[in-house]
């Protein structure tokens, strides 16, 4: 059987290009597909000498114009990967081009926070500069939906981000924040962007998720361990559009022939994965500023240990009242509420079964391993151990604070839900 030699062109650095990589890889380990994988050393895909390129095939990220424009001039298969459009004078016309769905990435975003309750919607974008022709598709899709909806949609393209300029770009955001109607959901076109918006909300005191409620697009790893603020994230179809991708080259190194509509190439548009929910999109409306302010610094600093004292000094206002307002807000005390947030992300670490439970009691604010499972017990009327050998990981779509555990009873299991 013949060896193919295939170049990746993707910047492996970001995670919607790994992903798509991922996919890659898939389908190549799942079929019989015999192909030598190039991919430059430093992962970032660039164009620079691909004329020369001596292999069989190319898939490429034509989000980048620059590599689709070198790309343009080859004789070899070449597979596109990028965004959708909703120009259709954006598509390339030389070769089959796999896209991820961004009016569906908008609208999954969307209506999360519409269901949540909210009536004010937000989106924090890019500078419309030429690599960010996704970032303008998304941008557009949200006033499509939010005009459908008879809806104003407020738009923040924001600075560019470097390490000089953050300061003065945290306190730009910040005042944006302040100056929307409250509450509001914001969408944000990347979860760098979300990840952004997270910390300088905190900076402004704005609270998160009951004054502004946040989705991220993108489902990164780094966006979640970098923030305190779990974040809610639309997941990308990217292992589907790479498995499609290498699919399709597979096809036209074999001779296949591709079908094409009305003298463009084949398009294939895939939908997003689905939602990641999170803290930071879980909006319930309250009335109380003081309780609004104390679940803000709880969401912060409940895993730190924290006592009911703490957070009324935060508030400004007696234990005495602070508790009464918990009360007649959340049915529940100030020191429940620390405790539902501590279980809660302890239930997300038991997902990882390389944390060993000292250091997960540890980092969610427990005194000991033993405390934690004694509240564990009597919580959820299991351990710990019990709740990470039954429950599985929960899938991407499973609501924050919703987990499956076991209820040992009479010697027999039986499942039940906890909230």
């Amino acid at each position: 059987m013949r060896s193919y030699r295939i170049a990746l062109l993707f910047n492996a650095n970001k995670i919607y290009d790994r992903q798509i990589i991922s996919g890659i890889g898939q389908y190549v380990t799942s079929t019989r597909a015999e192909w030598d994988l190039f991919m430059e050393e430093d992962f970032r895909g660039g164009a620079a000498g691909i004329e020369q390129w001596r292999g069989d095939g190319i898939i490429a990220d034509y989000d980048d114009p620059r590599i689709s424009e070198a790309l343009s001039k080859l004789s070899i298969p070449v597979v596109a990967v990028g965004g959708s459009y909703a120009n259709e004078a954006e598509y390339p016309t030389d070769a089959p081009y796999v896209a991820t769905d961004n009016f569906k990435l908008v609208r999954l975003a969307y209506d999360h926070l519409l269901e949540r309750g909210l009536q004010h919607f937000a989106f924090y974008s890019l500078h419309p500069l030429p690599g960010n022709r996704w970032a303008r598709e998304r941008e557009s899709a949200f006033a499509a939906i939010t005009r459908a909806d008879r809806t104003k949609g407020f738009v923040h393209h924001g600075a560019s981000i470097s390490a000089g300029a953050w300061g003065a770009a945290q306190s730009e955001l910040a005042q944006w924040v302040r100056s929307l109607p409250k509450p509001i959901g914001i969408i944000c076109v990347t979860d760098a962007r979300a990840r952004q918006l997270l910390q300088a909300c905190i900076v402004a005191e704005v609270p998160v998720p009951d004054q502004v409620a946040i989705v991220g697009i993108d489902n990164e790893p780094m966006a979640q361990v970098l923030s305190r603020i779990h974040l809610t994230s639309v997941i990308q179809g990217t292992e589907e559009m790479g498995r499609t991708a290498a699919r399709i080259l597979h096809q036209r190194l074999h001779g296949h022939m591709l079908h094409y509509d009305s003298g463009h190439a084949m398009r294939i548009l895939v939908p997003p994965a689905g939602i990641n929910v999170q803290a930071s999109s879980l909006f319930r409306t309250i009335h109380s500023p003081h309780v609004m302010r104390g679940l803000h610094f709880l969401r912060q600093f409940a895993h730190t240990g924290i006592k009911t004292d703490q957070v009324a000094r935060y508030v400004g206002i007696s234990r005495t009242a602070l508790e009464e307002h918990f009360k007649r807000e959340l049915k529940r005390t100030v020191h429940e509420t620390i405790l539902t947030h501590k279980l809660e992300l302890a239930r997300k670490l038991l997902v990882d079964p390389s944390i060993a439970l000292a250091e997960i009691a540890v980092r969610c604010g427990f005194t000991s391993v033993q405390y934690m499972c004694a509240v564990f017990r009597r919580e959820y009327h299991c351990t710990p151990g019990e709740m990470r050998e039954m429950s599985g990981s929960p899938t991407s779509t499973t609501p924050a604070g919703e987990l499956y555990c076991p209820e040992v009873i009479a010697g027999r299991n039986k499942g039940r839900r906890f909230r």
